[in-house]
Formats: structure tokens, C-alpha cells, sequence
């Protein structure tokens, strides 16, 4: 199988807020609410956050060692700009106030496990899991900045939030004239997905136990052309954690007791004549409704690093091979195709054999 081909794509995006709420006693109201104003950014497809498309977040606000407001949501009005119920003012003193936005809310960022701090020393979502099904999986972003009233009750404070995680997509092809490859789905092997994200230095932590998780999306069925298609189906790309992967190892670890990365296809194999030959002929394992399967995964393993931020469409191209069986198949390691049909000639001499025929008219 020819090199699985790496497009990266630098995604961020921004946004600008205009926040009305109410300061604590202690501190003196002078001049306008805090707002923030546009920053934007750019994008790589439509369903992961964008200025377009976001309609809340939520942010912390600090003062001096001290919260000056925690987890407020703000939402976006017909005007374009996101507001609170509830107003705070910027410092009569002009007191610097620092600001950490984030996105989707703390409820969707946590419901897979996890928490959200927010104080002085301590700003960090905590064991957050990256959700099972790719279709539930969320588009994190952060954005940090400072702010005074004197540089900023005019203009606002410029609010650019980043992606925090890595985005994958899955595309398959071939120019195999042979054989004919029918897609039904794709598995992303054996990444690990809970870690600690830190507000302050924008970086990860992933947990210590390095698990992993397989993540599987269905999509209609594609026959492969020389053109690549998207295989993710209906649950879009997969957005999981940055993370540098070990690939699986077919020869030596077949059965991949050391849960190391691959990536996986659905598949149908026939010949161009209609002979399927994946699933194996051999192979007699049944689907859900007690039927020999038409369809079979073919791996390949995963290397790399993801970082956040960046988007991974990794090419599976069938035109000279397909891969190895998948380790949670029972003959996992298996090459698919094998190597190429061969064969062993050998020709035999002519041998000379006389043969005399007599000439003289048959009498009758």
C-alpha cells in the first residue's frame, strides 16, 4: 500500500462579546460595561466552531487574586454581539482585569466526566473525556486576554479564541483497475482520550494511566475511485486529543495487546469479474442479522503527533494493497491481498519424435 498522504490544516477562530452585568459592591462603577470586539479567524469546515456558528460561551473574569466574575455565559444577540444577564463594570481605578473564555458550555464539557476550575491559582478543565461516538464529540476552544479601563472601555478587549484540539478526517481512493473497493465505515485505533487542559499556558496533560479508545463512524456506501472521498459519514470529522501516537504493529503484535494506533476500513473486495475476495471466503463470521458479513475491516497502523489546532486528513490509498487484517478481527496481522499473484514457469523441450510413413499407394 502506497504512504497514507498528511494534509494539515491551521484552523482558529474569533470573536468579539459585549458584556452587561453587575459589579460586586466593593468595587466603584465608572464609565461603560466591559465588552470585547472582534477578532476573526479562519476555517476548515462547517460544522466546527466559527464566528458564523457559535452562540454562546462562557468567562471567568480575575482581579488582583480575586474572581471578579466565574463562569458567566454570554449569548449572542441579533446585534452580533454576546451578552450576560447581569452587568459588570470595568474598575473605577483602572485595575487591570485578566479574562478566560471558552467554548462549547461547562455542562457539554464535562458531560463525558470531568470538571472546570476557575480560581486564582487553579484555572483547568479537569479529566475531560473525549466523547465515544464521534457524532457526540465537541469543538473545544479557549481564548485568554487582559484589559483596564483607560486602554480599553473605548474600543473593548480583543477576544481570539483557538481550537484546543486536534481535528482528523478519514479519506480513501484507488486506481486499482482489478478490484473493486466498496467503504462502509472507519475506525480511529487506540488514541488516547482523557486528559487536563490548562487555561493558562493553553497546553495539555494527558492522564497517567495512557488509556485508549476506538473510535468507529459508519458512512453510506462508496466505491473507491482515483478521486478521495470522505469516509466519516454523517458524524463528521473526529475532534480528540493532542497526543503523540505509537503505531500498531501487525508482525509483532498482532492481537495489539499494546493498544497502539491504526486506522481501519469497512470493506468490500471483489474482483473486477465480481469474485469477492474480502471478507475472506473462508471467513464464516455472521452480522446482527445472522448473515455472513459482506463487509470487513482492513488496517493500517497510525504514527505521528497530533497538535491542537490543526486539522489531519489522512488518505488511504488501495491501488497497490489493503492493509492488514484489524487486531480485533480473529485472524488480525493477516495481509488482505497478500502479495501479488505470481507465477513459476517452466517449459519442457521439444522433443524430436520420428515417425516414418510409407508413400507407395494403399492397394485395394
Amino acid at each position: 500500500m502506497k504512504a497514507i498522504q498528511i494534509l494539515l490544516a491551521m484552523t482558529a477562530v474569533g470573536l468579539a462579546a459585549c458584556t452587561e452585568q453587575e459589579i460586586p459592591e466593593s468595587v466603584t462603577r465608572d464609565g461603560n460595561a466591559i465588552d470585547f470586539r472582534p477578532a476573526m479567524g479562519t476555517r476548515s469546515r462547517a460544522t466546527e466552531t466559527t464566528n458564523d456558528n457559535l452562540s454562546q460561551f462562557t468567562a471567568t473574569s480575575f482581579l488582583g487574586d480575586a474572581n471578579y466574575f466565574t463562569n458567566v455565559v454570554f449569548s449572542k444577540g441579533t446585534d452580533g454581539f454576546f451578552t450576560s444577564a447581569d452587568k459588570y463594570y470595568w474598575p473605577g481605578d483602572k485595575s487591570e482585569l485578566s479574562f478566560y473564555a471558552y467554548s462549547p458550555s461547562e455542562e457539554e464539557l464535562t458531560s463525558t466526566g470531568g470538571t472546570i476550575e476557575m480560581t486564582p491559582t487553579s484555572k483547568k478543565l479537569q479529566d475531560f473525556s473525549v466523547a465515544e461516538d464521534i457524532a457526540d464529540q465537541v469543538d473545544f476552544i479557549t481564548a485568554n486576554a487582559t484589559g483596564n479601563k483607560d486602554a480599553n472601555e473605548a474600543s473593548g478587549v480583543e477576544l481570539t479564541f483557538d481550537h484546543r484540539l486536534a481535528q482528523v478526517e478519514v479519506r480513501a481512493k484507488s486506481d486499482n483497475p482489478n478490484y473493486k473497493f466498496k467503504v462502509t465505515g472507519v475506525r480511529i485505533g487506540r488514541a488516547q482520550y482523557m486528559g487536563t487542559f490548562d487555561f493558562t499556558t493553553n497546553t495539555w496533560t494527558l492522564d497517567d494511566w495512557h488509556d485508549t479508545a476506538v473510535y468507529t463512524s459508519s458512512c453510506d456506501e462508496v466505491t473507491l475511485a482515483s478521486t478521495p472521498v470522505s469516509i466519516m459519514g454523517a458524524s463528521g470529522n473526529a475532534m480528540l486529543l493532542p497526543q503523540t501516537l505509537t503505531p500498531w504493529s501487525p508482525t509483532d503484535d498482532p492481537d495489539n495487546v499494546a493498544r497502539e494506533a491504526y486506522l481501519s476500513v469497512l470493506v468490500n473486495i471483489s474482483t473486477d469479474d465480481g469474485a469477492v475476495i474480502y471478507p475472506f471466503p473462508s471467513d464464516t463470521q455472521k452480522d446482527a442479522s445472522g448473515n455472513l458479513r459482506k463487509y470487513a475491516w482492513a488496517s493500517v497502523p497510525l504514527s505521528g503527533t497530533w497538535e491542537a489546532g490543526k486539522k489531519y486528513i489522512y488518505t488511504l490509498d488501495f491501488s497497490e494493497g489493503a492493509g492488514t487484517v484489524d487486531p480485533d478481527d480473529p485472524t488480525p496481522g493477516k495481509p488482505v491481498l497478500g502479495d501479488l499473484i505470481k507465477f513459476s514457469v517452466k517449459v519442457t523441450p521439444w522433443v524430436d519424435t520420428p515417425v516414418a510413413e510409407d508413400m507407395r499407394p494403399v492397394k485395394k
